[in-house]
């Protein structure tokens, strides 16, 4: 039950965003940056009994992704400003994205160790 509960909600959200989108773009990428996910996300793991220490450490997990989505974006956004297909403006972001994240895991380490 809990699970089709989960998808109705997702898909809600993400229809209600994509429909601000098309009228307001700026607004909906305002609300799209909202942490709607990570604090739904919190209230599910929590409502299904999980500890403290995993909400804890899935609230740090979604800090650490931060930049790189940040960085995600900030690319995407560049490559269709510079008329970019689309695909391949997602392609590069997520490949820088995914560098990053890799880079980011490397300095954690060296700070940690």
């Amino acid at each position: 039950m809990y699970s089709m509960i989960k998808i109705l909600m997702s898909a809600l959200i993400i229809a209600g965003v994509t429909e601000m989108a098309k009228r307001f773009p700026a607004y909906g990428g305002i609300v799209a940056a909202l942490p709607i996910v990570s604090l739904l996300s919190i209230v599910w793991l929590s409502v299904q009994g999980e500890k403290k220490e995993v909400v804890s450490q899935f609230t740090l997990g979604v800090l650490y992704g931060l930049p790189g989505t940040i960085l995600l974006l900030a690319v995407v956004y560049i490559c269709l400003k510079n008329s970019l297909h689309l695909f391949m403006s997602l392609s590069i972001g997520v490949m820088c994205w995914g560098l990053f994240l890799v880079l980011q895991k490397m300095v954690i380490r060296l700070i940690t160790t």
